[in-house]
C-alpha cells in the first residue's frame, strides 16, 4: 500500500511542479511520478538536512508541509534539468 501512495503523491507533486515550471506539455505521467519522487527526496535533503527546516522531513508525504517541500524540491529538480537541456 505504501508504494501506491508514493506513486500517487509523487505524480501529484511532479504534476504541480511541472505546471509551475511550464514543462507540463513535455512531461508524461511517468516523468511526473519520477520528478515528484526524486524532487521530494531533493526537497527533504535541501530544506531538511542542509537548511535545517524540521518540517521538511515530511517532504513527499500527504500533508501540507510535505507537499510544499516536495513541490519546492521538484521545482529545483526541473530547473536543473532545464539547465542541462532535458526540458526546454
Amino acid at each position: 500500500m505504501g508504494w501506491i501512495i508514493t506513486l500517487i503523491v509523487g505524480a501529484l507533486i511532479g504534476w504541480l511542479a511541472s505546471k509551475v515550471m511550464g514543462t507540463d506539455a513535455q512531461q508524461g505521467a511517468i516523468a511526473n511520478i519520477l520528478v515528484g519522487i526524486v524532487g521530494s527526496a531533493l526537497g527533504r535533503w535541501v530544506f531538511g538536512d542542509l537548511l535545517g527546516f524540521s518540517s521538511a522531513d515530511a517532504a513527499g508525504s500527504f500533508s501540507l508541509s510535505g507537499l510544499a517541500f516536495g513541490i519546492l524540491g521538484a521545482v529545483i529538480l526541473i530547473f536543473v534539468l532545464k539547465l542541462v537541456g532535458v526540458f526546454k
